[in-house]
């Protein structure tokens, strides 16, 4: 039987977050009672946003007192929540956070962010950012009203009300069954950087038909046993991205017809382990990523057969 494996660990962006008090989004008096106790996260046009040093040694999100910004809800704000306390929680857009060191993003800080905080951005992120496209070259007269404390848009011409997208895209680890995994580095990545292959599900797709399809169109080769791992959001725009693992035959020749991939490999499980402690010349994806938790627990479950 080939090699069979599950997740470690949630990937750090599906981890729990603050509760999102959905039924709260359309009671427009419990949110204005709410708001002068509510903390907010300003967020800017680089989707990135303020963060403090945590007492675990690494890094929590800035959360402002809400009156420091307006007296009432703001138009652009965007409701999050309700922490612990029953605090509300709420995410503003700026244009411009100052270039400091406690100035973060998610591709780049959100590894070092406490439990729960990672997925608050994620959150803040991808719906700001959904608002951000939905008024992109639309005249003022077309742009849509929000309603919902922004998780809806009313379009002011046919009336119909329009929700948050999200793509789903599919990410597999692709593996003969024992100690190589098949990683493919796209052009754009820095010399030595790997992962693996992923890719948009199509209309009318299934995800295990959108792995296999995607695998062949980017390295050439058929997989079998396609198994599911886990997901996480990953609000670049709008995207989850959903993890499985397959088997390959490290024999098949690696066949590159899409541009978007510049090399692909077999690698051994100690390189990747060595990857993963950041040595070698191997590069794979930071913590923050689905990509590297499932790396990490297929280097674990190769080490248990050992």
């Amino acid at each position: 039987m080939p090699l069979d494996f599950s997740l470690d660990s949630d990937p750090l962006l599906s981890r729990s977050a603050p509760d999102r008090a959905a039924a709260l989004r359309p009671d427009a008096d419990a949110l204005a009672q709410g708001w002068p106790g509510a903390s907010i996260l300003r967020v800017d046009a680089r989707s990135r946003f303020a963060t403090d040093p945590a007492a675990d040694g690494g890094r929590c999100l800035r959360l402002e007192p809400a009156l420091l910004f307006s007296d009432t809800v703001p138009d652009d704000a965007v409701f999050l929540g309700r922490d612990e306390r029953g605090r509300h929680l709420w995410a503003l857009p700026v244009d411009e956070l100052p270039d400091d060191p406690a100035v973060a993003s998610l591709r780049r800080s959100g590894g070092e962010l406490v439990e729960g905080d990672a997925a608050l951005a994620a959150q803040a992120v991808a719906l700001l950012g959904w608002h951000r496209d939905n008024v992109r070259g639309r005249a003022p007269a077309h742009r849509p009203v929000r309603t919902d404390a922004g998780w809806a848009i009313v379009d002011p011409f046919h009336g119909a009300p329009e929700y948050p997208r999200t793509d789903p895209a599919v990410i597999c680890l692709v593996h003969d069954g024992g100690r190589r995994a098949l990683l493919a580095r796209q052009p754009v990545w820095p010399r030595g950087m790997y992962s693996h292959v992923a890719g948009f599900v199509e209309a009318g797709e299934s995800l295990e038909g959108c792995v296999r399809r995607e695998v062949g169109e980017e390295v050439g080769v058929t997989v079998d046993h396609v198994r599911y791992l886990g997901s996480q959001p990953w609000p670049f725009p709008r995207s989850l991205m959903v993890g499985f693992h397959a088997t390959a035959d490290p024999e098949a020749p690696i066949v590159l017809e899409d541009e978007e991939i510049a090399e692909a490999r077999w690698f051994d499980v100690d390189e990747v382990r060595a990857a993963l402690a950041g040595e070698g010349d191997l590069m794979v994806a930071p913590p923050v990523s689905i990509a590297h938790v499932m790396l990490r627990s297929w280097v674990s479950a190769v080490d248990a057969e050992s």
